[in-house]
C-alpha cells in the first residue's frame, strides 16, 4: 500500500525540513544542513514510489550529517 503525500510531508517536517511553499501542488522543502526536496500532489493522494524514495534518501542524506 503506497504511503499518502501528507505522510511523506510528515516526515520531512518531523527530520527539521522547512515548507518553503510552492505553486500549485508542489511543495520545496529545505534543511538546515543542505537537503533539498520538491513533493507535488494533493496531501490526500497516494505518493508515487519514486517519491518515497526520493524523501528515504533525501532523510539518510540529512541525518549522516
Amino acid at each position: 500500500m503506497p504511503k499518502k503525500i501528507r505522510e511523506l510531508i510528515r516526515a520531512l517536517k518531523d527530520a527539521g525540513f522547512t515548507d518553503r511553499g510552492g505553486k500549485g501542488s508542489h511543495r520545496n522543502f529545505t534543511h538546515p544542513q543542505g537537503g533539498k526536496i520538491t513533493l507535488s500532489g494533493n496531501p490526500s493522494h497516494d505518493a508515487k514510489r519514486y517519491q518515497e524514495r526520493d524523501v528515504e534518501k533525501v532523510l539518510r542524506e540529512v541525518n549522516k550529517k
